[in-house]
């Protein structure tokens, strides 16, 4: 028990360096793109170093809040799953900054404009220098805190998750009380995708609004390809960190609906590769530069669909028959004890 506790403390510490690390990247992610002057300046404005900024941009102070909000519970029934869970959810965070962090990289080598001069550019490599050096120590203690793990703590399904967290904090709030109660916890477990699915379609929106109004859009399908776009890469993000990071311990579920969960994120994750590198792929299906909507459209979605029957196809053809023990090769989770047994 005492071991436990020290390795909770820990990985306290870890989390709260993450969290650090974070808030630095986002404070100079928002200044580079947010502030008209710097953005001009800075040396990954362009695609495909800002596909991957954009979605740092906003993944990451989400990862951030549900991961600070969690350590409200730090000491509630279940802390193995809730250390293991959150160390993890850190580790994404981390990972994808350091993704974003290479991006920017790549811009400055590739010499993108703007990226050799101006005293924005000077401040902004300067920060990429810090979130660097950041990125790297936190990295190094997450991976040493993961192999100090090894060996303590179940490795199976997952027996509390951040849903029954999140009741366990609301119902000791009586506002909240009513409205947060276990069958509200099994509902969503049970309907986790159409919850990320309107989440993401809520999100999406909200930015897109945003978006075209900042930039005066007139194009309405400019706007719905944008829509689409940013609401495929919000739902990845969604199903692919709570694979990584248990945020609902999911039911079983069956092969078809395995393989078209898994096939339509596969989708998503093609468009949003596809927009990044739209003008590199555009002369293998076209000619000329690409200007128009509709042939945006077509590029990117149409990779995201055929991607999707492609990632469909091949696990028909390598999974033909649902077996037994497939719960922990697709995902799923053990019986989650009810949140009022926690009192």
């Amino acid at each position: 028990m005492e071991h436990v506790k020290e390795n909770g403390r820990a990985s306290s510490a870890v989390v709260w360096a993450s969290l650090g690390a974070a808030g630095v990247f986002e404070a100079l992610t928002v200044l580079a793109t947010q502030d008209k002057s710097v953005r001009a300046a800075s040396p990954w404005q362009d695609d495909p170093y800002d596909v991957m900024v954009s979605l740092a941009q906003f993944a990451v102070p989400m990862l951030a809040l549900v991961i600070a909000s969690r350590l409200l519970a730090w000491r509630a029934p279940g802390g193995v799953d809730r250390v293991r869970q959150t160390v993890r959810a850190a580790g994404a965070m981390v990972t994808l900054v350091g993704l974003t962090v290479v991006s920017e990289w790549a811009a400055v080598v590739a010499r993108a404009p703007a990226a050799s001069s101006g005293t924005w550019a000077s401040v902004l490599i300067g920060g990429l220098v810090v979130n660097s050096v950041l990125t790297v120590a936190v990295a190094v203690l997450l991976v040493r805190g993961h192999r100090g793990h090894r060996g303590h703590g179940p490795a199976g399904p997952w027996r509390h998750d951040w849903l029954g967290d999140a009741v366990f904090l609301c119902r000791r709030i009586p506002v909240l009380r009513r409205g947060a109660g276990p069958d509200a916890a099994v509902w969503v477990r049970r309907h986790t995708m159409t919850v990320f699915v309107t989440l993401s379609t809520l999100a999406a929106a909200a930015l897109t609004s945003a978006q075209a109004i900042g930039e005066g859009w007139t194009d309405p399908l400019l706007t719905a390809w944008f829509l689409v776009v940013t609401a495929t890469s919000d739902l990845a993000f969604c199903v692919i960190s709570n694979a990584v990071a248990g945020f609902v311990a999911r039911p079983p579920r069956t092969r078809a609906r395995r393989i078209a969960e898994a096939s339509a994120v596969a989708g998503c994750v093609a468009i949003s590769v596809a927009t990044a590198f739209r003008d590199a792929l555009w002369p293998v299906f076209g000619t000329g530069t690409l200007t128009s909507v509709p042939a945006l459209a077509a590029l990117t979605l149409g990779a995201g669909l055929a991607t999707s029957l492609v990632t469909a196809a091949l696990l028909l053809a390598c999974f033909p028959y649902d077996v037994s023990g497939s719960r922990r090769r697709f995902g799923g989770a053990a019986p989650l004890r009810r949140p009022d047994k926690h009192r």
